[in-house]
């Protein structure tokens, strides 16, 4: 774990140190599309975190968009460990021309490496969510998908576990885990521990899910005394992960999940609920029986008699800000090809990035409980960078996937330490982390 933890923090610097080399660099900015001809000649390199799709959905992609530009040759190249493998990359001035923009990179380090889409003001009347990979008033990453976050599910589990209706509660999705445990033979909540990156997906939870506030992630948490406390969001979140760990509703062996395995197992009914981003549906109804035994329902957390659930892009494309201009003109054509003309995230069971287009059907169950969709709101200038400073300088390391881990550990008893242990050490060093960048 510590050596994991080290790894991760030993990037994060070696990417802010390359920043602070790179900055005032060479931002060629995009050309009006519509000044591009057709004959545009152009070789590029994009990077993906979706293995599963290089060898045909983006092959099909790169035959449409030649029908349109010919000339413009374009190779994929998928990393299974993308953001630590991209985040080295990107050390370099010729990493590529178009990226997934990994975690890593913080807000203020953006105009470093990517080129500008445009202001925010430009482009928010017709795209959701841009405000995510933006500095500074313009938008360095164009969101190419967009995720509800909740909790995906077998319905017929569900259904003969006893499960009358969708929890919305961390107290009564306990309840229904205890049925799924007592009267099926299904693993109740299946963690993707050795995997991982899904881990990850439990963070956004804690936000506009959890609170209903657009402006928590970046404007409050970041002054907020004692964050981590009971009755606080990260706590309730974090405390039904541990209760599921510690109460045995998880697999035997947290150690041995598998990722590629489990969409398989969720869809035969050997598993009965997965903390993804509304992505995974489609995936996971891909390999299931019937892809209408297959749910999505809010995470299991009510504010003041309403559900809420964080929506937010999958990844955001960048743009290399050092490559040719003219491979700088191709990468924005095929940019807004992938947003406006290739599909994918209605194909992907994603909420599109045009506001024009209407919701999933993945998402009936958010429409039944009436869930508001939440999108965590842009930091004031006074706290832009702000949050990343402060996870950084903590290492609390709320977007990495070592302290999720640790939670797992400390309730299976791998590790000798409480849930409340792991709060209050998070709370130590979040305030430290506050008083070195002078927040009162």
């Amino acid at each position: 774990m510590k050596k994991k933890l080290a790894s991760v923090l030993s990037l994060m610097l070696l990417i802010m140190s390359c920043a602070g080399c790179n900055s005032g660099g060479n931002n060629k900015g995009v050309e009006t599309l519509s000044n591009v001809s057709s004959d545009i000649k152009a070789e590029l390199t994009v990077f993906t975190n979706r293995t599963d799709l290089i060898d045909t959905v983006f092959k099909d992609y790169i035959i449409e968009f030649n029908k349109l530009y010919p000339n413009v040759k374009i190779e994929y190249e998928a990393m299974t460990n993308y953001e630590e493998d991209m985040t080295i990359r990107l050390t370099t001035d010729n990493w590529g021309d178009i990226c997934m923009i990994p975690k890593t990179v913080s807000t203020n380090e953006l105009p470093n490496y990517f080129v500008s889409f445009g202001k925010v003001e430009a482009l928010e009347s017709e795209y959701n969510f841009i405000t995510e990979k933006a500095s500074g008033g313009e938008v360095y990453g164009m969101p190419w998908s967009c995720n509800a976050q909740g909790i995906v599910y077998n319905k017929k589990v569900f259904e003969a576990a006893g499960i009358t209706k969708i929890p919305s509660t961390p107290q009564e999705f306990l309840e229904a885990m205890k049925k799924i445990k007592d009267n099926t033979d299904a693993i109740p909540y299946y963690t993707n521990y050795a995997a991982g990156w899904p881990l990850s997906a439990w963070e956004d939870y804690a936000y506009g899910g959890a609170t209903g506030d657009a402006n928590y992630r970046n404007n409050v948490l970041v002054k907020a005394d004692n964050p981590f406390s009971e009755g606080k969001p990260h706590y309730i979140v974090y405390k039904l992960m541990y209760d599921l760990a510690n109460q045995g509703l998880i697999e035997e062996d947290p150690t041995t999940t598998d990722w590629e395995a489990c969409k398989g197992m969720l869809g035969r009914g050997e598993i009965g609920a997965m903390a993804l981003g509304s992505w995974a549906v489609v995936q996971m109804q891909e390999q299931a029986d019937s892809p209408d035994d297959i749910g999505y329902m809010p995470f299991p957390v009510t504010v003041g008699g309403k559900q809420y659930a964080t929506a937010s892009a999958d990844y955001c494309m960048g743009i290399n800000s050092k490559s040719s201009k003219e491979d700088i003109a191709a990468s924005r054509l095929y940019v807004d090809w992938l947003i406006k003309k290739s599909g994918f995230a209605q194909s992907q069971g994603g909420i599109s990035v045009l506001k024009a287009d209407a919701l999933p059907a993945t998402l009936q169950d958010f429409a039944d409980a009436n869930v508001e969709l939440i999108a965590n709101a842009p930091a004031t200038a006074e706290n832009e960078g702000l949050f990343d400073k402060i996870n950084d300088a903590s290492e609390v390391g709320l977007t990495s996937n070592e302290q999720k881990a640790r939670i797992i550990e400390a309730a299976i008893g791998a590790v000798n330490e409480s849930f409340n242990d792991i709060m209050n050490d998070w709370n130590s060093k979040w305030a430290s982390a506050q008083k070195s960048e002078g927040v009162k």
